[in-house]
């Protein structure tokens, strides 16, 4: 096997999860072959790219051993059988010191998985380490005071995006075939679209989220917005995921709508650009020029349907329902459950809103952030950070106006890999639909990327 070429399709470690585990079964490759390729890339590209940060290498050769050996009798351990893989460091791993980027938590050693780091150990695969992110999930950045901070492997001077900004990187790089990301206010798809990967942000409530290390005491309870879903370098990647982190017990049980038969028969309609937040010319071009390949292959667009509802309103109200999802690691006191109620009713106006459009369109696209992956800026804070776009300075929290106008109304959404800008940055797109539709919304983010091209390697890597 050729292992270390210029060529991705020729380097086993570029290979999509799916690949990665049918070459382990068919005994092309073994667990532990791959596991020591993997860690030997770790080792030769961390130190600039700085995206894994805590191992387990010792623990995870052992389990390799067995997974080849339980191979040997004829045995499977499931779909991701002896794939190695790293964690966002917001997850609860048991055995492995689990941070989510604080300094309170530099020795938290868990004696429990995350419900869904306990399913893809479950289906087969391999923790061998953690990956970087910001304080709290925090940041659209992936920096802070223990780990400090993770490059782009497309340009080390920008961002990787936040919060899932290390599990990204990693996946782009090579150095792990899939992550487990989070997304509260868009930390999946800015990492995804920012890196150039496929990333999905599904349905709310469809994947469970306890284990996710967003306080001093969290792991215990689910947050409102918040979710969890796979990175990948495939959209196919992202199907078999979600169908293992996915809910399979009570309280909550999958309320996955069954993949759009033929994509070029959904109706899709495409809103890449609004006044309420401007997107950044070079963005805006590489997205036009997606939807132009997605209409020259027979699927029609319409480029001027818009849910009814104003986004500057609908975005405001996701920036607060999600202010106040993340108060315990703030400290912060809140709005108080009465007003929140109240405010949920809102969010559930607006949910019926986008409820009506869908049933008139199956998937709108949508802009990730309105501008490419942006240099790193680790000085102020959300609030007082500026980011520019055509020329003109903007304020740092607009790059999250397009996101929260989607995840405060739990819909799902699919971020495919478009291309590159003029200048050499990646770029996706939100593929949205109603709740519960997330298999056609990685269905159609797969057949953009096949238009597209898809995942490419990244300079460093």
């Amino acid at each position: 096997m050729t292992y270390l070429t210029d060529d991705p399709s020729d380097d086993i470690a570029f290979w999509s999860t799916s690949e990665q585990a049918a070459g382990i079964r068919s005994g092309m490759v073994g667990s532990l072959e791959l596991m020591d390729h993997l860690i030997d890339r770790i080792e030769k590209i961390n130190p600039e790219l700085n995206a894994v940060i805590t191992s387990d290498y010792e623990r995870a050769r052992a389990a390799a051993s067995s997974a080849d050996e339980v191979l040997a009798r004829g045995e499977n351990l499931g779909p991701l059988h002896g794939v190695p893989i790293t964690v966002k460091d917001a997850l609860e791993t048991e055995g492995i010191i689990s941070t989510g980027g604080a300094t309170e938590l530099a020795t938290n050693v868990p004696n429990r998985d995350a419900p869904v780091v306990a399913a893809v150990k479950a289906a087969g695969a391999i923790v061998m380490a953690k990956t970087n992110l910001p304080r709290w999930s925090g940041d659209i950045q992936a920096y802070n005071d223990l780990f400090g901070t993770t490059v782009n492997p497309w340009d080390v001077e920008r961002v990787p995006g936040g919060s899932s900004g290390g599990a990204a990187a990693a996946v782009a790089a090579g150095l792990t075939s899939f992550e487990i990301g989070t997304d509260i206010g868009g930390s999946s798809r800015f990492p995804a679209s920012f890196n150039g990967i496929y990333g999905h942000k599904p349905s709310f409530g469809i994947v469970p989220s306890t284990g996710y290390l967003d306080h001093v005491d969290g792991g215990t309870t689910e947050a409102d917005v918040n979710v969890i879903g796979p990175l990948a370098r495939s959209a196919a990647d992202l199907d078999l995921l979600l169908g293992i982190l996915a809910r399979s017990t009570p309280p909550w049980v999958a309320q996955l709508d069954p993949p759009a038969g033929d994509v070029r028969q959904l109706r899709v309609a495409a809103w890449l650009d609004d006044e309420f937040c401007p997107v950044d010319d070079q963005v805006l071009a590489v997205m036009e020029a997606a939807v132009g390949l997605l209409e020259a292959d027979g699927v029609a667009v319409d480029r001027g349907a818009r849910p009814d509802l104003d986004p500057a309103v609908a975005s405001s109200l996701g920036a607060e329902l999600v202010v106040q999802a993340i108060m315990q690691s703030t400290k912060s006191e809140g709005i108080g459950h009465r007003l929140w109620l109240d405010k949920h009713m809102e969010r559930e106006a607006l949910r019926a809103r986008w409820a009506e459009f869908f049933t008139r369109f199956d998937v709108i696209l949508m802009p990730v952030a309105f501008v490419p992956p942006f240099p790193h800026q680790q000085d102020g804070n959300f609030a007082t950070r500026t980011l520019m776009c055509n020329g003109v300075e903007r304020p740092y929290a607009d790059v999250v106006r397009w996101t929260f106008l989607t995840g405060m109304a739990y819909l799902p959404s699919s971020v495919p890999p478009l291309g590159l800008t003029a200048g050499g940055l990646p770029v996706g797109l939100q593929v949205v639909g109603p709740y519960g539709s997330d298999r056609s919304t990685i269905a159609l983010a797969g057949h953009i990327g096949s238009l597209t091209g898809g995942y490419r390697r990244p300079p460093l890597s």
